[in-house]
């Protein structure tokens, strides 16, 4: 008899063994079992995945859904949604229940209705920071590096907590600032900062963790701080999640300002912060240190030589780069496309560096922020990988 797809898993046997032993062709074993060459190679392909269990046979595939969605509640779907074009899938399936319609579809069949009639905007891509911080770049002079961290905050006398700022020379370890605040934000911190600036000069870099004030989660790790520090050409650059021994020189300080000037903690504030100037004096001018030479800091400690500035100014770029201004709200245009980039950048320049065919790196003077695709006239602002 001819091999119809209804014959019994032995004849399917007999035909996969004929095609394992015989020397007779593959098309003429199929016309001697009467099948055509396509569902020859199927039941091989079966029987190599499955066995002999692949080849019987399988549940035909429907050609109509009896679950289909009825054409009338189709239409009511997609009525309501032109009516309340805000409303996802489960409010309409709600207000439908409500005004008294049965057999209202679950609300994942109503978004698959929507996405199909073409009623839901595929959400923008998102702008991803960089998976990893850019690499720790080793200092050789004082002011290079300059490191930056909170010990610890703590319980004072009065009840009231201190957050230790503390700012060294990578180089010299010249403690530059050791400030108690009230607050580990911003508003804060900054001022500190900017009077460092003014006293020592700028450093090349600020190496920090990813944490705030000093970083975020958002693209390229901005804040609003390390902002205010490209505007002064200072690169920030930030350890690697989890691994505080990139900062090591500046932990290692930690324990010892822990020691003799925290335990235990004054009373008020003021009196702590009276603490830490006293300590910072003797770590810097008295405190030998052994990866000095037994030379405390302050005998290696030399201000930079790049003043503050009286304005911060917006970075440029090499010529290589196409230089692009975000506009008010933080939006990138580029290639008749616009999406978000950061209000952090509202009106500030970046820069777009080919690496590829409609392929861009975006910067913001120094910071590596995500890589730029522009497509079918669609821009898209990815992670680096």
């Amino acid at each position: 008899m001819p091999w119809k797809e209804t014959c019994a898993v032995d004849e399917r046997l007999r035909f996969i063994a004929a095609v394992n032993e015989s020397d007779e062709s593959f098309s003429e074993l199929c016309r001697q079992f009467g099948i055509s060459r396509k569902t020859g190679y199927k039941w091989c392909k079966r029987y190599e995945q499955f066995g002999p269990a692949g080849l019987e046979d399988r549940a035909p595939i429907p050609r109509s859904c009896p679950h289909a969605t009825p054409p009338e509640m189709l239409d009511l779907i997609l009525e309501l949604r032109k009516e309340r074009p805000t409303w996802g899938p489960k409010k309409l399936r709600a207000r439908l229940q409500t005004l008294g319609y049965e057999g209202v579809p679950a609300a994942s069949t109503i978004g698959d209705i929507l996405k199909k009639h073409g009623l839901i905007r595929p959400r923008r891509r998102r702008v991803y920071p960089p998976l990893v911080p850019s690499p720790i770049q080793p200092p050789e002079q004082p002011n290079d590096t300059w490191c930056v961290d909170f010990k610890g905050h703590f319980a004072l006398g009065d009840g009231s907590r201190c957050h230790p700022l503390t700012v060294t020379d990578e180089v010299s370890r010249y403690l530059l600032k050791c400030e108690g605040l009230a607050k580990a934000d911003e508003a804060s911190v900054q001022p500190h900062f900017d009077r460092a600036f003014r006293e020592f000069g700028l450093p090349r870099r600020i190496r920090s963790d990813n944490g705030p004030p000093f970083a975020t989660a958002g693209i390229g790790g901005l804040s609003k701080l390390s902002v205010h520090w490209i505007k002064l050409g200072i690169h920030p650059e930030r350890i690697e999640p989890g691994k505080p021994e990139q900062n090591g020189r500046h932990e290692r300080m930690h324990k010892t300002l822990k020691e003799e000037a925290t335990q235990p903690p004054a009373a008020t504030l003021s009196e702590q912060q009276r603490r830490f100037d006293r300590f910072r004096h003797i770590f810097n001018d008295e405190r030998p240190h052994e990866a000095l030479g037994q030379k405390p800091p302050a005998s290696v400690y030399t201000p930079s030589p790049r003043p503050m500035p009286r304005e911060p100014k917006s970075p440029e770029y090499p010529d290589t780069m196409t230089v692009r201004k975000l506009d008010a709200s933080g939006r990138l245009q580029f290639g008749g496309d616009n999406t978000l980039v950061t209000r952090l950048l509202a009106n500030e320049p970046v820069g777009l560096l080919p690496i590829d065919d409609g392929v861009w790196e975006l910067y913001y003077g120094p910071v590596l922020l995500a890589q730029v695709t522009l497509k079918s006239k669609e821009l898209r602002l990815q992670k680096v990988r």
